[in-house]
Protein backbone atom coordinates (compact mmCIF):
# COMPACT_ATOMS: atom_id res chain seq x y z
CA UNK A 1 0.00 0.00 0.00
CA UNK A 2 1.35 3.21 -1.17
CA UNK A 3 1.01 6.45 1.38
CA UNK A 4 -0.11 9.90 0.94
CA UNK A 5 1.81 13.09 3.21
CA UNK A 6 0.08 15.63 4.40
CA UNK A 7 0.53 18.02 6.83
CA UNK A 8 3.67 15.55 8.10
CA UNK A 9 1.59 12.62 8.34
CA UNK A 10 0.98 9.58 5.85
CA UNK A 11 -2.19 8.51 4.92
CA UNK A 12 -2.49 5.25 3.07
CA UNK A 13 -3.44 5.35 -0.14
CA UNK A 14 -5.44 2.11 -1.89
CA UNK A 15 -3.56 1.66 -5.34
CA UNK A 16 -5.74 -0.80 -8.22
CA UNK A 17 -3.89 -2.18 -11.33
CA UNK A 18 -6.43 -2.60 -14.03
CA UNK A 19 -5.29 -4.78 -17.47
CA UNK A 20 -7.55 -3.71 -20.41
CA UNK A 21 -7.46 -6.17 -22.99
CA UNK A 22 -9.24 -6.89 -26.38
CA UNK A 23 -8.84 -9.14 -29.17
CA UNK A 24 -10.05 -6.75 -32.38
CA UNK A 25 -6.93 -4.54 -31.97
CA UNK A 26 -7.10 -2.45 -35.65
CA UNK A 27 -3.41 -3.10 -35.83
CA UNK A 28 -3.01 -6.68 -34.43
CA UNK A 29 -6.06 -8.93 -33.60
CA UNK A 30 -6.08 -11.13 -31.45
CA UNK A 31 -3.23 -9.46 -29.68
CA UNK A 32 -4.27 -10.39 -25.90
CA UNK A 33 -3.37 -13.93 -26.95
CA UNK A 34 -0.50 -14.10 -29.00
CA UNK A 35 2.99 -15.76 -27.03
CA UNK A 36 6.05 -13.97 -26.28
CA UNK A 37 8.45 -16.88 -25.59
CA UNK A 38 5.45 -19.30 -25.33
CA UNK A 39 3.78 -17.26 -23.18
CA UNK A 40 0.46 -15.31 -23.70
CA UNK A 41 0.74 -11.68 -23.50
CA UNK A 42 -1.97 -10.94 -21.45
CA UNK A 43 -0.43 -13.28 -18.81
CA UNK A 44 3.27 -11.79 -19.25
CA UNK A 45 1.44 -8.70 -17.89
CA UNK A 46 -0.84 -9.94 -15.86
CA UNK A 47 2.43 -11.98 -13.88
CA UNK A 48 4.55 -8.90 -13.72
CA UNK A 49 1.36 -6.59 -12.33
CA UNK A 50 0.62 -9.19 -9.21
CA UNK A 51 4.76 -9.37 -8.45
CA UNK A 52 4.67 -5.82 -7.82
CA UNK A 53 4.00 -4.96 -3.92
CA UNK A 54 1.70 -2.60 -2.47
CA UNK A 55 -1.05 -3.30 -5.06
CA UNK A 56 -4.86 -3.65 -3.81
CA UNK A 57 -6.67 -5.13 -6.57
CA UNK A 58 -4.62 -6.84 -10.06
CA UNK A 59 -7.71 -7.39 -12.63
CA UNK A 60 -7.66 -7.84 -16.47
CA UNK A 61 -10.73 -5.85 -17.47
CA UNK A 62 -12.33 -7.80 -21.07
CA UNK A 63 -14.90 -7.94 -23.51
CA UNK A 64 -13.81 -12.18 -24.47
CA UNK A 65 -14.49 -14.87 -22.82
CA UNK A 66 -11.60 -16.39 -24.09
CA UNK A 67 -9.53 -13.83 -22.17
CA UNK A 68 -11.60 -14.32 -19.13
CA UNK A 69 -10.93 -18.21 -19.00
CA UNK A 70 -7.31 -17.70 -19.62
CA UNK A 71 -6.85 -15.86 -16.96
CA UNK A 72 -8.91 -17.63 -14.19
CA UNK A 73 -6.82 -20.36 -15.03
CA UNK A 74 -4.08 -19.46 -14.44
CA UNK A 75 -5.13 -17.89 -11.04
CA UNK A 76 -5.97 -14.37 -11.78
CA UNK A 77 -8.81 -12.38 -11.65
CA UNK A 78 -10.91 -11.21 -14.69
CA UNK A 79 -13.65 -8.97 -15.58
CA UNK A 80 -16.44 -8.61 -17.84
CA UNK A 81 -17.18 -5.12 -19.56
CA UNK A 82 -19.23 -3.99 -22.05
CA UNK A 83 -17.98 -4.81 -25.94
CA UNK A 84 -19.39 -1.13 -27.07
CA UNK A 85 -16.22 0.52 -25.39
CA UNK A 86 -13.47 2.65 -27.75
CA UNK A 87 -11.34 3.85 -25.42
CA UNK A 88 -9.11 1.85 -23.06
CA UNK A 89 -10.33 4.10 -19.95
CA UNK A 90 -13.36 3.87 -20.40
CA UNK A 91 -13.11 0.14 -19.65
CA UNK A 92 -10.91 0.09 -16.76
CA UNK A 93 -13.68 2.93 -14.94
CA UNK A 94 -16.47 0.32 -15.62
CA UNK A 95 -14.29 -2.48 -13.98
CA UNK A 96 -13.20 0.16 -11.19
CA UNK A 97 -16.81 1.48 -9.93
CA UNK A 98 -17.22 -1.03 -7.34
CA UNK A 99 -13.76 -1.51 -6.26
CA UNK A 100 -12.31 0.18 -3.11
CA UNK A 101 -9.74 2.07 -4.14
CA UNK A 102 -7.62 5.49 -4.19
CA UNK A 103 -5.57 5.03 -7.08
CA UNK A 104 -6.35 3.16 -10.65
CA UNK A 105 -3.81 2.17 -12.94
CA UNK A 106 -3.95 1.52 -15.92
CA UNK A 107 -1.77 -1.06 -17.74
CA UNK A 108 -2.50 -1.44 -21.23
CA UNK A 109 -2.48 -5.52 -21.94
CA UNK A 110 0.24 -4.91 -24.80
CA UNK A 111 2.68 -3.89 -21.78
CA UNK A 112 4.92 -7.04 -21.28
CA UNK A 113 7.93 -5.49 -19.50
CA UNK A 114 6.21 -3.25 -17.28
CA UNK A 115 8.28 -3.46 -13.92
CA UNK A 116 7.63 -2.14 -10.38
CA UNK A 117 10.30 0.44 -10.74
CA UNK A 118 7.72 2.41 -13.47
CA UNK A 119 5.01 1.56 -10.97
CA UNK A 120 6.48 3.45 -8.28
CA UNK A 121 7.56 6.42 -10.43
CA UNK A 122 4.09 6.56 -11.56
CA UNK A 123 2.27 6.46 -8.92
CA UNK A 124 4.76 9.04 -6.58
CA UNK A 125 3.47 12.18 -7.65
CA UNK A 126 0.14 11.05 -6.04
CA UNK A 127 2.14 11.22 -2.86
CA UNK A 128 3.29 14.28 -3.51
CA UNK A 129 1.25 16.57 -4.87
CA UNK A 130 -2.08 16.11 -3.67
CA UNK A 131 -4.14 18.00 -6.74
CA UNK A 132 -2.45 15.73 -9.19
CA UNK A 133 -4.82 13.91 -10.85
CA UNK A 134 -3.58 11.81 -13.90
CA UNK A 135 -0.14 10.91 -14.48
CA UNK A 136 1.57 9.19 -17.22
CA UNK A 137 4.60 7.40 -17.89
CA UNK A 138 6.94 8.84 -20.86
CA UNK A 139 10.42 8.27 -22.03
CA UNK A 140 12.70 9.55 -23.80
CA UNK A 141 13.10 9.10 -27.79
CA UNK A 142 16.54 7.28 -28.84
CA UNK A 143 15.37 5.60 -31.36
CA UNK A 144 14.59 8.65 -33.97
CA UNK A 145 13.09 6.46 -36.44
CA UNK A 146 10.71 6.50 -34.11
CA UNK A 147 9.23 10.15 -35.25
CA UNK A 148 8.02 8.65 -38.09
CA UNK A 149 5.75 5.74 -37.04
CA UNK A 150 2.36 6.40 -36.39
CA UNK A 151 2.32 3.65 -34.13
CA UNK A 152 4.76 5.95 -31.58
CA UNK A 153 2.68 8.65 -29.67
CA UNK A 154 5.02 11.56 -29.34
CA UNK A 155 4.52 14.06 -26.18
CA UNK A 156 5.28 17.82 -26.06
CA UNK A 157 5.80 18.65 -22.44
CA UNK A 158 5.60 21.87 -20.71
CA UNK A 159 8.72 22.69 -18.45
CA UNK A 160 6.86 21.74 -15.23
CA UNK A 161 5.99 18.33 -16.68
CA UNK A 162 2.57 19.14 -17.98
CA UNK A 163 1.49 17.35 -21.24
CA UNK A 164 1.22 19.79 -24.20
CA UNK A 165 -0.28 17.35 -26.49
CA UNK A 166 0.27 13.92 -27.97
CA UNK A 167 0.22 13.02 -31.41
CA UNK A 168 1.41 10.04 -33.94
CA UNK A 169 2.88 12.98 -36.14
CA UNK A 170 6.83 13.81 -35.24
CA UNK A 171 6.82 16.52 -33.06
CA UNK A 172 8.04 18.69 -31.93
CA UNK A 173 8.81 20.65 -35.54
CA UNK A 174 9.33 19.33 -38.46
CA UNK A 175 13.15 19.22 -38.02
CA UNK A 176 14.60 16.30 -36.31
CA UNK A 177 17.58 17.62 -34.02
CA UNK A 178 19.65 14.72 -32.43
CA UNK A 179 20.47 16.82 -29.02
CA UNK A 180 16.41 17.87 -28.52
CA UNK A 181 14.99 15.51 -26.17
CA UNK A 182 11.94 14.41 -27.49
CA UNK A 183 9.44 12.24 -25.88
CA UNK A 184 6.73 9.29 -26.02
CA UNK A 185 4.12 8.23 -24.46
CA UNK A 186 3.70 4.94 -22.50
CA UNK A 187 0.40 2.69 -22.17
CA UNK A 188 0.70 2.90 -18.80
CA UNK A 189 -0.95 5.41 -16.73
CA UNK A 190 -2.93 6.87 -13.39
CA UNK A 191 -5.92 8.13 -11.95
CA UNK A 192 -7.40 9.21 -8.82
CA UNK A 193 -10.57 7.01 -9.03
CA UNK A 194 -12.74 10.12 -8.61
CA UNK A 195 -11.62 11.95 -11.11
CA UNK A 196 -11.58 8.42 -13.55
CA UNK A 197 -15.09 8.88 -13.33
CA UNK A 198 -15.15 12.39 -13.77
CA UNK A 199 -12.86 11.81 -16.84
CA UNK A 200 -15.07 9.07 -18.58
CA UNK A 201 -17.81 11.02 -18.18
CA UNK A 202 -16.48 13.83 -19.96
CA UNK A 203 -18.08 14.11 -23.82
CA UNK A 204 -15.69 12.59 -26.24
CA UNK A 205 -13.15 15.46 -28.21
CA UNK A 206 -12.18 15.90 -31.78
CA UNK A 207 -8.62 15.41 -31.21
CA UNK A 208 -9.34 12.76 -29.45
CA UNK A 209 -10.61 10.93 -31.83
CA UNK A 210 -8.38 12.46 -34.74
CA UNK A 211 -4.99 11.04 -33.02
CA UNK A 212 -7.28 8.20 -31.23
CA UNK A 213 -5.28 9.09 -27.90
CA UNK A 214 -7.69 8.79 -24.81
CA UNK A 215 -6.15 11.34 -22.69
CA UNK A 216 -6.27 14.05 -25.15
CA UNK A 217 -10.39 14.06 -23.97
CA UNK A 218 -8.44 15.48 -20.76
CA UNK A 219 -6.61 18.03 -22.36
CA UNK A 220 -9.55 19.16 -24.48
CA UNK A 221 -11.43 19.77 -21.55
CA UNK A 222 -8.43 21.84 -19.85
CA UNK A 223 -7.37 18.96 -17.40
CA UNK A 224 -4.15 18.62 -16.55
CA UNK A 225 -2.22 15.35 -17.11
CA UNK A 226 1.34 15.00 -15.22
CA UNK A 227 4.38 13.33 -17.56
CA UNK A 228 6.42 11.49 -15.26
CA UNK A 229 9.84 10.79 -17.45
CA UNK A 230 11.16 7.21 -16.88
CA UNK A 231 14.17 5.47 -17.78
CA UNK A 232 12.22 2.11 -17.30
CA UNK A 233 11.09 1.49 -20.93
CA UNK A 234 8.21 -0.76 -21.20
CA UNK A 235 8.53 -1.81 -25.03
CA UNK A 236 4.43 -1.87 -25.54
CA UNK A 237 3.61 -4.24 -28.96
CA UNK A 238 1.17 -2.03 -31.70
CA UNK A 239 1.88 -4.38 -34.86
CA UNK A 240 3.22 -7.99 -35.01
CA UNK A 241 7.12 -6.99 -36.24
CA UNK A 242 7.15 -5.64 -32.45
CA UNK A 243 6.88 -9.26 -30.74
CA UNK A 244 10.45 -10.27 -31.86
CA UNK A 245 11.66 -7.19 -31.14
CA UNK A 246 10.26 -7.37 -27.41
CA UNK A 247 11.36 -11.52 -27.44
CA UNK A 248 15.12 -10.38 -28.27
CA UNK A 249 15.13 -7.43 -25.26
CA UNK A 250 13.82 -9.82 -22.68
CA UNK A 251 16.59 -12.06 -23.28
CA UNK A 252 19.29 -9.85 -23.57
CA UNK A 253 18.41 -8.00 -20.52
CA UNK A 254 19.32 -9.89 -17.27
CA UNK A 255 16.84 -8.39 -15.14
CA UNK A 256 14.11 -9.14 -17.90
CA UNK A 257 15.23 -12.35 -18.05
CA UNK A 258 15.09 -13.15 -14.30
CA UNK A 259 11.47 -11.98 -14.45
CA UNK A 260 10.34 -14.21 -17.10
CA UNK A 261 12.43 -16.93 -15.92
CA UNK A 262 10.32 -16.36 -12.67
CA UNK A 263 6.64 -15.90 -14.03
CA UNK A 264 6.97 -18.56 -15.89
CA UNK A 265 7.84 -20.97 -13.20
CA UNK A 266 4.73 -19.43 -11.54
CA UNK A 267 1.81 -22.00 -10.54
CA UNK A 268 -0.83 -22.44 -13.25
Amino acid sequence: MSTLNVAGRAIPLKVAAIIPARMSSTRFPGKPLVKILGLEMIEHVRRRVERIPGLSHVIVATCEQEIVDLVEKNGGKAVMTSDKHERACDRIEEAARNLDADIVINVQGDEPMVSAEAIEELIAPFRAQPDVQCTNLVYRVLDFSELTSDNVVKVALSKTGKILYFSRLGLPGRKVEKDFPYFKQSGIMAFRKDFLHKFTALAPTPLEEKESVDLLRLLEHDYPVQAVISKHETKGIDVPSQVAEVEKAILEDPAQKKIFNEICNEKR
